[in-house]
């Protein structure tokens, strides 16, 4: 019981962090792009970062850096 509750909240953090620092953003982009273009060809993962690098960079809203 409690190796369970501590795998799930390992599993949870480990899902947060991932989250946090963009790791799965491609991934979520391309499954979003399949569901609303599914006729188009989503860009590749390097042209994603390049324009999402970009992006914050033309905006840099609220980041530290």
């Amino acid at each position: 019981m409690v190796l369970r509750a501590a795998g799930r909240v390992g599993r949870g953090i480990r899902w947060y962090m991932t989250t946090l620092m963009g790791d799965t953003a491609y991934a979520t982009y391309v499954a979003h792009h399949h569901r609303a273009h599914p006729d188009e060809e989503p860009m590749t993962e390097r042209q994603f970062w390049r324009q999402k690098m970009d992006d914050q960079d033309r905006n840099p809203g609220a980041r530290c850096c």
